[in-house]
């Protein structure tokens, strides 16, 4: 089993933007490479090579985007395609805008440990229920990113693959997956951790029925 991370910049000023004293790609290839993922691609233009500079002595792979009509699948099917091409037997791909600085390592290796114990499902990682990135995608629906719309925006695009592929949200107790840069590091939410494992069950997505159903089910057990 083998996850790659997919670090997407739409520009290079973007992936080079001071984080913590680092350029914002470096800190984010070091995170998802503490984190367990492997490959790091970092896909993002480079007019100067700065970015590629960037990320010498890191574990990462720079490759350029995609050209700018493409939209964010186009970005997306093609760092998956990148990194696949690094390690054949990349089993899924975690897609990871690089405007989210704050994703913890912790959160990379939880959504791995998912992934191995249900290797077909879109994982996608959550903060007090609302949903986040990076988003782990099996390999196996890769495919279906040049099925879809050049204008779909980064959420729309993971709605989409939801709709052909079983999808789970998976709570980490990570406020980084869903507060961005534009969040500075002291208004961050302190880091919670998951309330369960996150390689546990967890009803998919509109499973709201099912435990409604358990909840009202008669007690096969009373109390004596």
């Amino acid at each position: 089993m083998t996850v790659a991370a997919a670090i997407l910049s739409a520009t290079a000023e973007g992936a080079l933007a001071d984080t913590l004293g680092q350029p914002r790609v470096r800190r984010l290839v070091d995170v998802a490479w503490s984190g367990g993922a492997l490959p790091v691609v970092v896909l993002s233009p480079d007019p100067d090579g700065s970015v590629a500079r960037a990320l010498i002595g890191s574990e990462a792979i720079h490759g350029l985007a995609a050209p700018a009509e493409s939209g964010p699948v186009g970005q997306m099917a093609r760092a998956a395609e990148l990194a696949r091409s690094e390690v054949l037997d990349t089993t899924a791909v975690l897609l990871w805008p690089a405007r989210m600085i704050w994703v913890g390592p912790e959160t990379v290796t939880s959504l791995i440990e998912a992934h191995g114990v249900e290797q077909a499902t879109i994982l996608r990682p959550a903060w007090h229920g609302e949903a986040g990135w990076p988003v782990l995608v099996p390999s196996q629906h890769l495919g279906h990113l040049s099925e879809l719309q050049a204008q779909l925006g980064p959420d729309e695009v993971v709605e989409a693959l939801s709709r052909v592929a079983s999808t789970r949200l998976v709570e980490l107790g990570d406020p980084g997956v869903v507060r961005d840069a534009e969040t500075g590091l002291d208004d961050l939410p302190m880091y919670e951790g998951p309330p369960d494992p996150a390689a546990g069950h967890s009803h998919e997505w509109g499973d709201d029925v099912v435990a409604e159903a358990d909840l009202t089910a008669p007690d096969d057990h009373p109390a004596r």
